[in-house]
């Protein structure tokens, strides 16, 4: 099977960087409309938006760290990256809120980290 170039695996991280941002921007912005507006929360509110997001970090981050793990062979952007994965699937099972916001965005923001440190630790 053929390794990724370290271009593509680098694209990916920074894909797994802005989908992040991304997300917290989602999140902050969805409280914002929601609660103080009252506008679209029918879909911005949406459980699809949630799980397809949660879905597409986990592909993306797994891949993307999952790879360079083996390559740089330091565990700390697998640790930090399945930390705020988790906490981003509590906040998905959890009502929707500020709790959840919060969640999200302590996930997000782990995993964002993640990606850094893994690009960080690559070498080429």
């Amino acid at each position: 099977m053929d390794r990724p170039s370290p271009l593509s695996r680098i694209k990916l991280d920074r894909f797994g960087i802005a989908l992040s941002g991304l997300c917290a921007v989602h999140c902050v912005g969805s409280i914002l409309l929601v609660g103080i507006i009252g506008l679209g929360g029918e879909w911005l509110l949406a459980p699809a938006i949630h799980e397809y997001g949660l879905a597409l970090a986990v592909v993306i981050g797994a891949l993307t760290i999952g790879i360079g793990v083996r390559r740089h062979g330091r565990i700390a952007p697998l640790v930090l990256g399945g930390f705020g994965i988790a906490l981003m699937t509590l906040a998905l099972i959890g009502p929707h809120g500020v709790g959840e916001a919060l969640l999200t965005i302590a996930g997000v923001l782990c995993v964002a980290v993640a990606h850094v440190l893994n690009l960080r630790f690559h070498s080429f």
